[in-house]
């Protein structure tokens, strides 16, 4: 009897805490006037869902990522010190999901007092819901999965050089910089500044608008193996027992007055995809 009471006992104090993580907490992702379950966070999206989201996609990713293969991950110790918000990630683009899934299974990971390690999935339970990353809207428009994904926090944009499969020359929705901004004002923004998963395409300037605007502290981040783990979508596993690997370097030192041209080399020089003769497009 003593043993079923004790059984019985675990299991309500398991279940209780799976429901207090899923109750929203963190002030900085609420919209105003919301309430409750039903509060939203700076982009309109209901806290609540996203939590239930963030669990059901990180259970579904974590054994591709820990036990499957496994994720190298290194430089978290710069992530510790970081403020709340305005904090923008510029990284290489290796697939269209599993790079930001991956960086938010870390982000929650940091969150739960772990460094450099997803050892413990209970921060599942309790993700980092500051989190947004940049993605072109044709991509998170693609079918019922990219709308799912893009609820967990995706600031959508209009690229500006292409459409669809065809080249085009327009230029960007001030909307869009709108809503890059209302999430670094609220949170960290991970971004793709090559905007493509092609290896050492050249870099684009909207990231240096967006440094030189709203001067965030920029932390560049190193991908590796991701294209050869999982498909180009990033959403189905090619291969298992491979290395992946994820490098955190330091905030770069920033002068927000600089030339765009040499900023965005010096960006496109940390992520490590700067190649000879590249140039660069807006």
């Amino acid at each position: 009897m003593p043993e079923a009471l004790n059984t019985l006992t675990n299991i309500l104090a398991l279940h209780r805490i799976v429901v207090i993580s899923l109750v929203p907490k963190d002030s900085l992702t609420y919209g105003k006037g919301s309430m409750g379950l039903f509060r939203k966070d700076v982009l309109g999206h209901v806290v609540f869902l996203k939590r239930l989201l963030f669990l059901s996609v990180g259970v579904v990713t974590y054994p591709g990522l820990q036990w499957l293969n496994r994720l190298r991950i290194s430089g978290t110790e710069y992530l510790a010190n970081l403020r709340k918000n305005n904090v923008l990630f510029v990284s290489n683009h290796q697939t269209y999901f599993a790079d930001v899934i991956s960086m938010f299974h870390v982000f929650s990971s940091v969150k739960w007092g772990l460094r450099n390690s997803l050892a413990n999935p209970a921060y599942l339970l309790d993700p980092s819901l500051n989190v947004y990353f940049v993605a072109a809207e044709e991509t998170m428009r693609a079918g019922i999965l990219p709308r799912i994904l893009a609820y967990a926090g995706s600031v959508s944009v209009q690229r500006t050089w292409r459409d669809k499969n065809r080249e085009v020359k327009r230029q960007a929705k001030m909307k869009d910089f709108s809503n890059i901004a209302t999430a670094l004002d609220n949170g960290w923004v991970v971004t793709f500044p090559q905007g493509t998963t092609t290896p050492f395409a050249p870099g684009r300037r909207g990231v240096t608008h967006l440094i030189r605007q709203y001067q965030p502290t920029v932390v560049p981040v190193v991908l590796n193996g991701f294209s050869k783990v999982f498909s180009k979508k990033g959403i189905r596993l090619r291969s298992i027992g491979k290395q992946l690997s994820m490098r955190f370097k330091p905030p770069l030192e920033m002068d927000y007055a600089e030339d765009p041209d040499l900023m965005l080399g010096r960006i496109m020089e940390a992520i490590e995809q700067s190649a000879p003769q590249s140039s660069t497009r807006s």
